[in-house]
């Protein structure tokens, strides 16, 4: 069981800093992501990098120019990120409706966690989840 983070004494990974795609074409995934978020990105490197804030911790997400990527990119392999929503279902058609293709369908993983996964028109997968724990974490520790 992980402990609040409070509690821990030595933790080596204290959350996620920046979550990174690569696209070769950097200008038609801004476009894509910024009408996905409904925002332009708050940090731009013209031609090779722009990066959006997310949510309500503001997590990082940003695009790098596949020119930049030290692996081949554009075929869907790795791991996953899971970016919570509210409803995996409606997120997964919001998505595949926007030229994303579904990478997995969604899957109920026990109560309160639900997943699917798209690759984006770039070749990134993009895991979604509702998540009870995130859920519970934006409300604070319970007391």
């Amino acid at each position: 069981m992980l402990l609040p983070h409070a509690e821990r004494e030595d933790d080596m990974l204290q959350g996620m800093a920046t979550h990174n795609f690569f696209a070769a074409d950097l200008d038609a995934a801004r476009a894509w992501y910024s009408d996905l978020f409904g925002a332009e990105p708050y940090y731009v490197v013209e031609g090779g990098y722009v990066e959006w804030r997310l949510g309500p911790r503001e997590d990082e997400f940003g695009i790098v120019n596949a020119a930049y990527a030290p692996h081949p990119t554009g075929t869907p392999a790795g791991s996953v990120t899971f970016w919570a929503v509210d409803d995996v279902a409606a997120a997964l058609d919001d998505l595949v409706a926007r030229g994303a293709a579904k990478h997995t369908d969604v899957r109920e993983h026990g109560p309160g966690f639900v997943t699917a996964s798209v690759v984006d028109p770039f070749g990134n997968v993009l895991g979604i989840m509702e998540n009870v724990h995130f859920a519970e974490g934006l409300r604070g520790p319970a007391r």
